[in-house]
């Protein structure tokens, strides 16, 4: 993966609110992890995703993995195995998001300390809230769940996350490209033509859409 076009992506996305259906059709309508909802409204984060997972229902892997990852990215949290049990709460994404600086939390487990987390405006995409926790006890990882985590670690570290009250899109790492940053460039000039023509020109959305009759002008 080529940083600097990572980093001309992210800034692109950041700087125009460009969101998470935009993304999306920029990869053929694909991308969404669609397990994970906003906890709160209002928010639009992107950043390099950080995997991180919990297995069998303990997250004692979670708090060894966050000890050193870098600042200012899109922590996907994995559930691997869980009984739905949630994955943490206030304490973890307090640190996560105060001390580390996260972007966004993003997981399709489920998560807890709800009311602290509504209050605090905590930048996180779950799937779901139940007060009962994963237990902090080391486990043995059975070869199944090494090679889920072997292999969502190769599909999600280091790729994009778009995030905002949509849900959340992530932008694999071979699609991180200066096609990719073009296509992000033109939906967001091709949406503000659409726009124009219906609430502006007072076109119908088949003529604007499927017609795209503004390229006879």
């Amino acid at each position: 993966m080529d940083i600097g076009i990572a980093d001309k992506i992210i800034t692109f996305i950041r700087d125009n609110k460009v969101s998470s259906t935009e993304v999306a059709d920029c990869l053929g309508k694909t991308g969404a992890i669609k397990g994970a909802k906003p906890l709160n409204k209002g928010m639009h984060r992107v950043g390099l995703v950080q995997y991180v997972y919990a297995h069998s229902d303990t997250n004692w892997p979670i708090h060894e993995q966050i000890r050193f990852i870098p600042e200012g990215r899109v922590i996907f949290v994995d559930d691997i195995n869980g009984g739905r049990r949630a994955l943490f709460g206030e304490l973890v994404s307090s640190f996560l998001v105060i001390e580390r600086k996260a972007q966004a939390i993003v997981t399709e487990g489920l998560m807890r300390d709800i009311a602290e987390l509504l209050e605090g405006r905590f930048p996180i995409w779950c799937g779901g809230i139940t007060p009962e926790g994963c237990y902090n006890t080391r486990r043995e990882e059975n070869p199944e769940v090494k090679m889920i985590a072997r292999t969502n670690k190769e599909r999600y570290q280091d790729a994009i996350a778009v995030c905002d009250d949509c849900g959340v899109v992530v932008i694999p790492k071979d699609e991180i490209t200066d096609e990719m940053y073009r296509k992000l460039v033109r939906i967001e000039e091709q949406e503000k033509v659409w726009f124009h023509c219906v609430r502006d020109l007072g076109w119908d959305t088949f003529d604007t859409v499927c017609l795209k009759k503004y390229e006879d002008k």
